[in-house]
């Protein structure tokens, strides 16, 4: 049995911070993470980029 918590959990910090890097957006015109999803009329899904307002879907 580990000694602290940390030894106990630390597998799943490391899953955490892998997931986040390989599911994050990131805007194609300007690189930016700032990315916002958006739902249309028809459900579909698009994004804009909070900090250069390019869109895509």
């Amino acid at each position: 049995m580990p000694a602290s918590i940390l030894g106990e959990v630390g597998h799943l910090f490391e899953a955490a911070l892998t997931r986040d890097t390989i599911t994050r957006l990131s805007c194609p015109s300007c690189g930016s993470v700032h990315v916002a999803q958006l739902l249309g009329d028809n459900g579909g899904v698009s994004y804009v980029c909070t900090a250069c307002g390019h869109s895509w879907s």
